[in-house]
């Protein structure tokens, strides 16, 4: 007894318990089978959407930092607690970044064996039918005159568009057919599109850059693409470092714009000379009519017009009677009738005043208000029309220190406040003028308003993966159109003989997919195979019963 039990306990095998790695290999092959899941790329897709939305609402460092600070100033409390999440600065942040990629990855991951699965697939044979076709969701039996050779020939060649296969059984002939393999190739093309926007939109980002620059029309001096001080903003992509721009020279000879008599836009339209490639080392300007959603193409780059506005022009005459004229932007501040703010700062001519204090004692800054079209309140101008109809001012003239030698930025549409408080700049005069009037300062200055012209706001846009953001959108939506309109189906038919020329004819059907319809096709499907066969009269029938 003693030797059984001991023989039997060394015949039992021992299972080695696992070692050190295989423990740890466990949790990261769950982890990667989870992240790698459809549900999981579901959840994530969601998380990116909903990652995006405070930058659609919220202020974006990357297009307008001074908003951002006007946010934060303006929320004292919440603002501070919303930059240390980084939500100014949401597509870069660190969090949607690792949405981003967690997202790519579980994408790769999901699709993959996906992909693998369906080329085998496509490869293997239709299964053989069921041993009882009557348990199938649809099924149809009858019995016509003819041979089971000619009845499976026929229903083959009417399954045309089907996979068959013919098999010769025991029972008879059995006919497996089987369709909408391309279903599952357009949910895999819609997928893979979806990866390659991903990755296009990832790169637009990283090799892309994006610029604005305001150009005065109407025999403005433009602009060159040289480098990023070009820009009035520049946008760059991780890898740009501003050193390799597109070369491209701009100059806005006119600008058009048509209203309705409610002041409502209805187009505007700039015309443009350009330089770009071999016409820079030559010098010569090619003519391009510059329209909103019609941008300029040159190369990789896309010019657009995004804007309009005014630059109001003022001419200074000193005592010693040199002038100096000036034509800058100023910022609408009603986009409906263009009425606008700005200011604008006058250096003396050399010699004007020797010394150099002296100098900056008699700067001259000029803030207030342009009306394209004037409309008076007693002395208070608004605008009536966003068309220079009957362009106005309403302007403070300040003389003093305008802070231009002090390098310190200063804002283009405002003066510093507090050159004004410590009284190195005090006001002179305060008037209305409208085109070519002029006032006269109590020292024997003379300021004069010439009117206005338009000036364009032009966005340059570098986004080499642009291209592939179409290719790849398009791809998405045939695959989605090819996986919504294909259905996967898969039908059986055996053919076994009943007497001396008749057969039993039993099919079958089963909806792999979308099972709605599927009744009415079965039937309209049954019929188109059978279609011709005559059936054996009503004695027949009984007789053979």
């Amino acid at each position: 007894m003693t030797e059984s039990i001991a023989r039997t306990d060394a015949e039992v095998p021992v299972t080695p318990r696992p070692g050190v790695p295989q423990r740890l290999l466990a949790p990261v092959r769950n982890t990667w089978r989870t992240l790698t899941s459809m549900g999981t790329a579901l959840v994530l897709l969601f998380l990116l959407a909903l990652g995006a939305i405070p930058g659609a609402l919220l202020p974006q460092r990357s297009l307008n930092e001074s908003k951002v600070d006007e946010y934060l100033a303006a929320h004292p409390t919440l603002g501070p607690w919303l930059d240390r999440v980084q939500a100014f600065d949401v597509f870069s942040s660190f969090w949607f970044t690792a949405i981003y990629v967690l997202l790519f990855i579980s994408l790769v991951g999901c699709l993959t064996p996906r992909i693998i699965e369906h080329f085998h697939s496509l490869r293997a044979q239709p299964v053989p039918a069921p041993r009882n076709l009557g348990r199938l969701p649809k099924h149809h039996a009858e019995q016509v005159n003819a041979q089971a050779g000619q009845v499976a020939e026929t229903v083959t060649r009417r399954l045309r568009g089907w996979r068959t296969v013919t098999r010769e059984t025991d029972a008879g002939i059995e006919i497996s057919a089987e369709k909408g393999y391309l279903r599952e190739f357009g949910n895999i093309v819609f997928h893979f599109s979806l990866l390659g926007l991903l990755a296009a939109v990832a790169a637009g980002k990283l090799f892309g850059y994006e610029g604005n620059v305001i150009v005065i029309a109407d025999g403005g001096p433009g602009f060159c693409t040289a480098s990023p001080a070009a820009f009035d903003s520049f946008r760059a992509g991780n890898t740009v470092d501003g050193t390799s721009l597109s070369p491209i020279c701009l100059r806005v000879n006119s600008f058009d714009a048509d209203y309705l008599p409610t002041g409502q836009a209805l187009s505007f339209a700039a015309d443009i000379d350009y330089q770009s490639g071999d016409d820079l080392a030559a010098n010569t300007w090619q003519p391009y009519r510059l329209e909103v959603n019609r941008p300029l193409r040159i190369g990789g780059d896309r010019v657009y017009l995004q804007g309009h506005g005014y630059a109001p022009s003022f001419t200074v005459t000193f005592p010693d009677g040199q002038q100096r004229s000036q034509t800058i932007q100023w910022r609408p501040e009603e986009q409906m009738t263009l009425l606008s703010s700005g200011v604008v700062r006058i250096d003396p001519p050399a010699g004007t005043y020797p010394d150099a204090d002296e100098r900056r004692k008699h700067q001259i800054a000029i803030q207030g208000l342009f009306a394209p079209t004037k409309q008076l309140e007693g002395t208070l101008l608004s605008s009536s029309f966003p068309a220079l109809n009957d362009p106005a001012v309403a302007i403070d003239i300040y003389r003093g220190d305008t802070g231009l030698d002090t390098g310190r930025p200063q804002s283009l549409f405002s003066l510093d406040p507090r050159l004004i408080d410590r009284k190195q700049l005090t006001r002179a005069a305060r008037v209305n003028l409208v085109k070519g009037q002029d006032t006269r300062l109590d020292d024997g200055t003379k300021v004069r308003f010439d009117g206005a012209v338009p000036f364009v706001n032009l966005q340059v846009s570098h986004d080499p993966a642009q291209i592939w953001v179409l290719v790849f959108a398009m791809s998405m939506m045939a695959g989605l159109l090819v996986s919504l309109v294909v259905r996967r189906r898969r039908v059986w038919v055996r053919i076994h003989p009943a007497t001396a020329g008749t057969v039993n004819v039993e099919l079958g059907g089963l909806a792999r997919t979308d099972n709605s319809g599927w009744g009415d096709e079965f039937e309209k499907l049954t019929m188109r195979l059978l279609e011709g066969y005559e059936h054996p009269a009503a004695g027949e029938k009984a007789e053979q019963q």
